[in-house]
């Protein structure tokens, strides 16, 4: 092989491994970004079953004070 051929070889070797590095760090920046994603997924579940319990408190306590009324 001729030295320009291996040069114009060694150059796209190079660019490959530079587009290989950087797509690397994207991937691991997209991992992080998908743990918070699931972190505040499940914290936003923990928040609306909390709430989801409390409505229901709430309309039970609400059933109670209305047939408390139909009694009177």
């Amino acid at each position: 092989m001729s030295l320009p051929i291996l040069d114009q070889l060694e150059e796209k070797i190079k660019q490959a491994v530079e587009t290989i590095q950087l797509l690397q760090l994207e991937v691991e920046e997209l991992k992080e970004k998908n743990t918070t994603v699931e972190q505040e997924k499940e914290t936003l579940r923990q928040e609306y079953e909390q709430l989801k319990s409390e409505q229901q408190s709430f309309q039970d306590r609400l059933r109670s004070l209305l047939g408390q009324i139909d009694n009177v």
